[in-house]
C-alpha cells in the first residue's frame, strides 16, 4: 500500500475546499451575463400565454358570433363582446351575408383584437390577432 505524500494530501484538499474569491467573482459575471436572456425568456413566454389565450378567446367569440347570425337570434356583435369578457378594449367586427340569410347560403364574422404586450430589455409593442369563422345559414 502506497502512502500519501504532504504534497499529495495537500492537492486533495485544495480541491474539496471552498471556492476561492475569483471564482466567486467570475460566477457573479457569469449570472450578470446570463439574467437579461433570462428575464426576455421569462417575459415573453408570460406575454406569449397572454396572446395565446386572447386568441383562444377570440375564436370562440368569432362562433358564437357567427351562430348568432346564422340562427339569426340577436345581434352577432353582442354576441361577440358577450362572448369574450375577457377582451378589454374594442374588438373590432365585421360581417359578409345577407340578413336575414338564405338557409344553406354561408355567412362569415371576422374579429380582429389588438394585444398590446411590454417585455423589459426588449420594448413594448402590439399585435393585431385576427379570427374568422364561417356557418351556413340555418331555417
Amino acid at each position: 500500500m502506497r502512502s500519501t505524500t504532504n504534497h499529495e494530501s495537500d492537492q486533495l484538499a485544495r480541491c474539496c475546499e471552498e471556492p476561492r474569491s475569483s471564482d466567486r467573482g467570475a460566477a457573479m459575471v457569469e449570472f450578470a451575463l446570463l439574467l437579461p436572456v433570462l428575464v426576455l425568456i421569462l417575459f415573453g413566454t408570460i406575454e406569449l400565454g397572454r396572446a395565446y389565450n386572447a386568441k383562444s378567446t377570440l375564436t370562440h367569440a368569432a362562433r358564437e358570433s357567427v351562430r348568432v347570425l346564422a340562427l339569426d337570434t340577436g345581434d352577432p356583435q353582442a354576441a361577440a363582446v358577450a362572448a369574450a369578457p375577457s377582451l378589454t378594449g374594442a374588438i373590432g367586427f365585421s360581417s359578409t351575408g345577407g340578413t336575414p340569410c338564405t338557409p344553406g347560403d354561408p355567412v362569415s364574422v371576422t374579429l380582429s383584437y389588438d394585444v398590446n404586450y411590454t417585455i423589459p430589455l426588449f420594448g413594448e409593442g402590439t399585435i393585431t390577432l385576427t379570427d374568422t369563422a364561417t356557418m351556413r345559414c340555418g331555417a
